[in-house]
């Protein structure tokens, strides 16, 4: 199959969206399919793209006012010239909001099936930030997935969303995670000597240091006796919660290998953020044996086993944030049972058998328009 993914971010960008996208055509490649990217132009304008194991079409962009980590993808022609040259057998619209819209209007206007991928809560960060925003998010939510053949929800919770808001032909295709890469063997004793010189137990939260995080809610873990907070990531709020969280170390962003041994070394991942979809860093945590505390909402729901992987508190609880913490803290055979269950929990989610799912789904929307075009 030849396929173009359209996605709003892309690596260098380092966010669940990017992160998904580079590994389907990552797997597209391995399967023998023929795929190319489009995604918005970096800061630094359209250099190679090293990681990408095909080629981007990098369309122009600005940055996000207030968060110039996140561009947005500009009006471009681009979008319909590449899907159009790369003769499209399918194209498919990883979280499609601004540069998805034009992926999804090319698709339809040229006849190309088209798979939509939902991955991030805009609506629910209009609610959280812009006053009776929320509901003009769900009509353009649904306005975008409603015209592809297909949507496909990262999560069960995700899914009721979408369906419930009128969003029809909705699937569900959770996420990947690299077992090889995020392995309890990985724990390294210096960095933990490094990071909690006076022995305490490691409690680390890893992803962006934005508003709709909530990383704020580790305040309260921050006044156990005995724990050092780590957080890894950066953002716009980061220097508000240097000052929410006193003593916590933070790492900054960080990536590859180096963020495998940091998951590894955690005695406890926490996961603050209300709004996540899927929440691939809980599985990332999982796979390197480390328990999980995360909100009882969205994609952790499907992720963590309360009472068995980890703990799952009520979102925006500072409190019951703390106390998850500190019975973990307080049970070392505890954490050591959460751990190893979550690892195994997570053994055959590998990225090889999730994209072996979505080039399914891809056959099943082909064959379906084939039958409509042939009746």
């Amino acid at each position: 199959m030849r396929v173009v993914i359209v996605t709003e971010s892309f690596p260098p960008d380092v966010n669940g969206v990017a992160h998904c996208a580079l590994q389907t055509a990552r797997h597209l490649v391995d399967r023998g399919h023929v795929p190319l990217v489009v995604a918005p132009a970096t800061a630094a304008g359209n250099g190679p793209d090293a990681q990408a194991p095909c080629p981007v079409v990098r369309v122009p962009s600005i940055p996000l006012p207030g968060y110039p980590q996140v561009r947005v993808a500009l009006p471009s022609r681009r979008v319909a010239a590449a899907i159009t040259e790369h003769r499209a057998d399918i194209v498919h619209l990883a979280s499609p909001f601004i540069l998805g819209v034009r992926g999804m209007a090319a698709a339809a206007r040229l006849r190309i099936p088209a798979v939509a991928i939902y991955q991030t809560d805009l609506a629910g960060y209009a609610r959280t930030y812009i006053s009776a925003g929320e509901a003009a998010a769900w009509r353009r939510i649904r306005s975008v997935h409603a015209a592809a053949d297909r949507t496909l929800a990262p999560s069960s919770a995700a899914q009721r969303d979408l369906e419930a808001h009128g969003v029809p032909r909705v699937q569900l295709w959770q996420r990947g995670v690299d077992t090889v890469r995020f392995r309890p063997d990985l724990r390294d004793e210096a960095m933990r000597r490094e990071l909690a010189p006076n022995g305490e137990l490691i409690v680390g939260y890893v992803g962006r240091l934005a508003p709709e995080k909530h990383v704020e809610l580790l305040a309260g873990a921050c006044g156990l006796e005995g724990v050092r907070v780590v957080v890894v990531g950066d953002g716009p709020s980061e220097p508000t919660l240097r000052s929410a969280l006193p003593g916590a170390a933070f790492l900054g962003r960080r990536t590859g290998d180096e963020l495998a041994r940091i998951f590894a070394s955690l005695d406890i991942f926490v996961h603050t953020g209300p709004f996540e979809t899927f929440c691939q860093t809980v599985q990332e945590a999982m796979a390197s044996g480390v328990p999980v505390v995360a909100p009882a909402a969205g994609g952790p729901l499907d992720l963590v086993a309360h009472g068995q992987t980890g703990l799952l508190v009520p979102p925006g609880d500072t409190a019951a944030f703390r106390d998850a913490v500190q019975t973990l803290v307080s049970d070392r055979a505890l954490r050591h049972e959460y751990g190893t269950a979550a690892r195994a929990l997570v053994e055959g989610r590998t990225w090889a058998a999730v994209g072996d799912q979505l080039i399914g789904h891809y056959a099943d929307v082909l064959a379906a328009r084939r039958t409509a075009v042939a009746a």
